[in-house]
Parts: structure tokens; sequence; C-alpha cells
């Protein structure tokens, strides 16, 4: 079974930028070493990565976040040093979940990243979505939230629709 590990939004402004946390930065390592046990095994790696313009602040989501971020070709846009493999994929996407994943092969899926509250949980909920036999799993140790109890509501919302939190 082909084994997929999903790296969403690890981009330095969720990290420590823009809006970055003291818990983004502590999962860093976490983030790390799982990408380098999915390298070691030889399966695939795709990272994601929130993607916005100039034009942020006028569009929907920037007028109920009015904080510029992940703007295209900038520092905090770019995946955290370090994280970025050889061969793994990259997506930008202009919200918070990708809505191609249907074009994807998915069988067996863990998700790690940020935030865990709005990209990973709107990812993951696609993803079991379009894939309903497929396993699909979070680390909960290499995920944060915008806040430490957004982060535990998450993982609570995705247990209940059959995502294996671990």
């Amino acid at each position: 079974m082909k084994k997929t590990l999903i790296v969403i939004d690890m981009q330095n402004d969720f990290i420590d930028m823009a809006l970055g946390t003291k818990e983004a930065v502590a999962i860093v390592p976490n983030v790390k070493a799982k990408i380098e046990e999915y390298v070691k095994n030889g399966d695939e790696i795709i990272f994601t990565r929130d993607t916005h313009f100039e034009n942020y602040l006028e569009t929907p989501e920037g007028k109920k976040l009015p904080v510029l971020h992940c703007i295209r070709g900038t520092r905090g846009w770019e995946i955290a040093d370090g994280l970025y493999v050889q061969g793994a994929r990259i997506i930008d996407k202009p919200t918070f979940g990708y809505r191609d994943w249907q074009n994807e092969t998915l069988e067996d899926v863990e998700i790690i990243g940020l935030c865990t509250d709005i990209c990973v949980v709107s990812n993951a909920l696609i993803i079991k979505a379009n894939f309903p036999k497929a396993n699909v799993k979070v680390d909960s140790s290499c995920c944060a939230g915008v806040t430490p109890e957004s982060h535990e509501a998450a993982l609570l919302t995705m247990k209940m629709c059959q995502i294996d939190v671990i």
C-alpha cells in the first residue's frame, strides 16, 4: 500500500514570523524527524504551501484575518529551512483546504503541520471525504493550532470523523 506524508503549511509565517506561535516553533523537530522517517522508507511526501498575493487584505479571508502572511515570493511564504527534501512535491493552495486531492492516489495518508484548527483539519476532512476507504491519520505531536485549546478541538473533530489521531 502506498504511504503518503502530507506536510501542511510548515512555512515561516506560521512558525516564527507573522502568525507564528511558540507551539509551532516547538513542533519543528518532530516534523523534521517524521519527514526523515518517510524519506528513509522511500515513501511519498507532499508539502502544501499557503499562497496569497499582495491583494490578500482585499480578499474574503483577508477581511476576516487582516494579517499579511504567506505572500508568494516572500521569506514568510517559504517552507521552513531544513524541512523540504529533494523529490517531495509542493502544492500551492490559495485557501485552507486543497480542492484537488481527488486527483491524487491516496491510500495510507499521514497529515502533519500547521495550523491544526484551520488547514490541517480542512485538508484531513477533504481527504477523508474523497477517500473514505483510505487510512487517514494525523500525528498530533507534529501539529500546532492557533491556540492549544483550538488545537485540541480540531483533533477531537477529526477523531469524530474517523481520522486516526496519534
